[in-house]
């Protein structure tokens, strides 16, 4: 049963082909010239309007194009608002960052894409199809020319045969007429025989003109079948089936155009493909994981949580001492991880906090300092190691520069002809101190790398550093506000990034020398030397070693310079200090300033305290009435 099924099925299909065939070949036999030899008119509008569709369709091209072309645009446009600034430079390190800016280089492909498209359609189509109904309409017009002027012979030669056919109707009536007239005449005894033969001789003349009527009009009949017969048999015809060439010249064409503009838009699709598979490539390299890890590696301090605040027993503490631990503790709220205060403050504040750091340190492009000393030990670390690649990579490019030029000179001193040995001289000498001044930044950064993997500073945060120097270690104070730390440790070094203080006063701050911590004289804050006493102590003389025998620790007095007043000034309303650096103050207390307000809000001040020497530190410039000598 179902290969009967199949037999009929192919026997319906292979006769359904047959009948296609044999249409087209009746198709191809038919012309306009003989089935439509009478539709003249309607076979020039039609023409007519079949070259009308094909500026239709051109047009439509040309308005594509510009769609393309303006969505292109666009998108390039779009890619370009969204190009990560050179401020976010730093987040193009994440999955998720790096993903977005792939998906806008595969959108940059899909607007060139589009672009090609664009191109293509106006290079190929449209310019084909102009040209095509150009053609088209100058063959049609020359076409219907011909007809026309066919058709014009024709109708010449039928008012000829007309014409004719009048005048022998007229000259066969008329001899006619001459005949009865004879004949009337010659059955009339009345007229003479004169009468009667110029009757006859009428008679005669008419029937000649008669007769020669009657061959023209038979000769013009002739001649207007004959023509009348080629015109539609031969002529006519001709001039229509060029206008069926023409109007299927004019089909085929739009065929062949619409299937090369689907070429254009197939041969970019697997390129479009390709940047869709780009795209959905970009999706998936987005790992939460990796950006996550990232996050850590950039903003990983290295410090450890702090430790547990000791309890202090009043009654067993110095009174001095109890208020230093409470100005040193009173700052822990404006701390960050960093060990700093917050990034808006210190940014804003790195003139006031930093009496502890250089500032000869050049700031690097980026307003960082040359050593990276600002940031945590961590990223100062990261920081480091790639400056040195990337000084490191200079190097080998630019030894390999020098190699060049050396070896050109060496084929210049060997063969003159090719070159003057002395023109390289120039840029040897160029290299070679380009080359000695790279090694030096490398030698220089190296070292700052080393000094940064050496510090101990990552080992705990500057809160827990206070908290251990306050439980671990014991302050003394001299009659003269030096203070004297014992410490169970050899190498304690003050941490940069725990140190807040004013840039400015560097120089009244001894350095750490040897590897031993120096004691500032009536400092007891070891980060920032700032609290109730402070640098700058007049009357503290050269001061002198304290030498005291805990373990194997050394203390020493550092000898300070003192800062000259620079005015007085008068408290308009209370103070208390809270954070590290400032001093508190009561309302209509007098204070020498030392260092005007640097445009942070901020003035140094000091006082004398009862230890005979002085309390030093920063306050609210709002808070004072100033008045400077002159």
């Amino acid at each position: 049963m179902l290969a009967l099924l199949a037999s009929g099925t192919s026997r319906s299909s292979s006769s359904i082909k047959l009948a296609e065939s044999e249409s087209a070949a009746q198709n191809s036999n038919m012309s306009w010239g003989t089935e439509i030899w009478d539709q003249n008119d309607n076979i020039a509008i039609h023409t007519n309007r079949g070259i009308d569709a094909l500026d239709k369709y051109a047009n439509f091209l040309r308005d594509r194009v510009a769609i393309e072309t303006e969505y292109a645009g666009k998108l390039r446009r779009l890619v370009k608002n969204y190009q990560p600034k050179k401020k976010e430079e730093e987040d193009n390190e994440y999955t998720s960052m790096q993903a977005f800016r792939n998906l806008l280089k595969e959108v940059g492909d899909l607007a060139g894409q589009r672009e090609v498209v664009s191109e293509s359609l106006q290079l190929q189509v449209i310019q084909a199809v102009t040209l095509l109904s150009k053609t088209l309409r100058e063959e049609r017009k020359k076409c219907l020319s011909d007809g026309a002027m066919l058709q014009q012979n024709l109708t010449t030669q039928l008012s000829s045969l007309d014409r004719a056919k009048r005048n022998y109707e007229k000259a066969y009536r008329d001899s006619e007429k001459a005949v009865d007239s004879y004949k009337r005449a010659d059955m009339d005894l009345n007229l003479s025989r004169a009468e009667v033969e110029r009757y006859k001789n009428v008679m005669t003349a008419k029937i000649q003109q008669s007769d020669d009527a009657k061959n023209e009009y038979a000769n013009q009949l002739q001649k207007t079948n004959n023509l009348q017969q080629q015109h539609f048999s031969m002529l006519l015809p001709a001039v229509l089936n060029r206008l069926q060439e023409l109007d299927e010249k004019r089909t085929r064409g739009i065929r062949e155009f619409i299937i090369g503009a689907a070429e254009v838009e197939s041969s970019v699709a697997p390129i479009i493909a390709r940047c869709m598979e780009g795209i959905v490539k970009a999706g998936e390299s987005i790992n939460e994981k990796e950006d996550s890890f990232k996050v850590i590696e950039r903003y990983q301090s290295g410090f450890t949580p702090p430790r547990d605040i000791p309890f202090e027993d009043l009654s067993k503490l110095d009174p001095d001492t109890v208020q230093e631990s409470h100005y040193s503790n009173s700052i822990s709220n404006h701390l960050t991880i960093k060990g700093t205060m917050g990034a808006n403050k210190l940014k804003k504040r790195v003139g006031i906090f930093n009496i502890f750091g250089s500032t000869k340190n050049s700031l690097t492009a980026d307003g960082q300092k040359e050593d990276f000393s600002d940031l945590p030990p961590n990223q100062r670390r990261k920081k480091l190691q790639a400056k040195i690649t990337e000084l490191q990579q200079k190097i080998a490019q630019e030894t390999n520069a020098r190699d060049g030029l050396m070896k050109m000179k060496i084929v210049y001193e060997a063969n003159s002809s090719l070159g003057n040995p002395m023109t390289v001289e120039g840029q040897l000498n160029e290299s070679e101190h380009k080359l000695e001044k790279l090694k030096l930044d490398l030698k220089k950064y190296q070292g700052y790398l080393d000094k940064a993997s050496q510090a101990q500073v990552a080992t705990s945060s500057p809160q827990a550093n206070r908290n251990q120097l306050q439980n671990g270690h014991r302050t003394s104070r001299h009659s003269n506000g030096s203070a004297d730390d014992h410490h169970e440790d050899g190498d304690d070094q003050p941490d940069d990034a725990g140190s807040l203080s004013r840039s400015g006063s560097e120089d009244n701050v001894a350095q750490i020398q040897n590897g031993h911590n120096n004691n500032n004289n009536g400092s007891a804050s070891p980060e920032s030397g700032l609290g109730t006493s402070h640098t700058s102590l007049p009357g503290s003389g050269q001061g002198s070693a304290n030498e005291n025998a805990i373990g194997e620790d050394t203390y020493y007095e550092t000898e300070v310079e003192t800062l000259n007043p620079l005015g007085t000034c008068r408290a308009l309303y209370p103070f208390e200090a809270s954070s590290e650096g400032s001093i508190p103050m009561n309302e209509g207390e007098e204070l020498q300033v030392i260092e005007i307000d640097q445009g942070d809000g901020w003035t140094r001040v000091r006082r004398a305290n009862n230890s005979n020497g002085w309390d030093e530190g920063f306050v609210p410039t709002s808070y004072i009435e100033c008045t400077l000598y002159a």
